[in-house]
């Protein structure tokens, strides 16, 4: 696999009359990483991506996926090295698993009806298909339905994987397994864009998130370069060891911007430059500790912050 940028666009656009529901969006996505694309409903992430497919056209601005142009003719190549996954899945009810996996890869240019079986087999298998390949997919619930899709869009070993709410309908497990999958893909060099609105279970699993509001995009990169940009502080709860919570109240009233005890757990309020010493403090202090823990602004918080009216430009 080549090391060209998987997405990139400058400037990108896309109006529908006096909507714009892509404004000037630049970014770029390398071979090899996972990127959140979240945002509100009506965002643009959907846009977005069809305009990444070359399903239309920008107003104004450029996009190239695997190093083309979504809209020429060149990019039917291109397309063979991309996987799909559509928010809404949809097969045909009276073919199996098997057969519809099948289907896809003729459609792919990778085979079909008498592709190799052993990697028909395989796909199954990674998504825990197996038992149900020879079943009608009319048979298959929501979630199985879901990871059928997933086995979709790894036909072909892709380059680029674009998935739209994966997670739709996944139990824990399938969840966890799906999870496991994107790793292996990420390992193998595939860049990788899930968006999804599961947004505590994206945090670790991605490397950097591209926020949209509004059709702009409000901010692109790790979880902790955003809580920097922001300036989120973090909050420390400290549970001190039995008849000792009066003592922890009064040795930190007043010192940090929340000296909150609820159910004998202390929540202190701290800026970034205040967590390493308000951490020596409560570990060198006169109090007895029984439990520290820190919580950090979630990917939750930090959306919020991006897209409330009136949030960062």
């Amino acid at each position: 696999m080549t090391h060209s940028t998987a997405i990139a666009t400058t400037g990108l656009s896309r109006s529908f009359g006096r909507l714009d529901a892509l404004d000037d969006v630049t970014l770029a996505i390398e071979p090899g990483e996972s990127v959140a694309l979240v945002g509100p409903n009506g965002a643009g992430k959907s846009t977005l991506i069809k305009l990444c497919l070359g399903l239309m056209k920008p107003s104004a601005g450029t996009v190239a996926v695997l190093g083309v142009d979504p809209t020429s003719r060149q990019f039917a190549h291109a397309k063979r090295r991309i996987g799909f996954l559509p928010e809404q899945v949809q097969f045909h009810g009276a073919l199996s698993g098997r057969q519809t996996l099948r289907f896809y890869a003729a459609l792919k240019g990778v085979g079909g009806w008498g592709a190799d079986k052993s990697s028909v087999d395989d796909l199954l298998v990674r998504v825990d298909l197996s038992e149900a390949g020879d079943r009608a997919v009319s048979t298959y619930s929501k979630g199985m339905r879901q990871r059928l899709g997933l086995a979709q869009a790894l036909i072909g070993a892709p380059r680029l994987l674009l998935l739209d709410e994966p997670m739709s309908g996944l139990d824990p497990d399938a969840r966890a397994n799906f999870f496991r999958i994107l790793d292996e893909e990420k390992a193998r060099g595939a860049a990788i864009v899930l968006s999804s609105h599961i947004l505590t279970e994206l945090e670790a699993r991605t490397d950097r998130v591209a926020i949209l509001a509004r059709g702009k995009l409000k901010a692109f990169g790790s979880v902790s370069k955003l809580r920097a940009d922001l300036g989120l502080g973090s909050q420390i709860r400290v549970r001190a060891v039995p008849g000792q919570m009066q003592a922890l109240s009064e040795y930190f009233a007043g010192k940090y911007s929340s000296d909150t005890f609820v159910n004998g757990v202390a929540s202190l309020e701290c800026s970034r430059g205040e967590k390493i010493d308000l951490l020596k403090q409560l570990v060198n202090g006169p109090v007895d500790l029984e439990n520290i823990e820190i919580v950090e602004p979630s990917l939750e918080n930090i959306f919020a912050a991006y897209t409330a009216k009136g949030g960062p430009a």
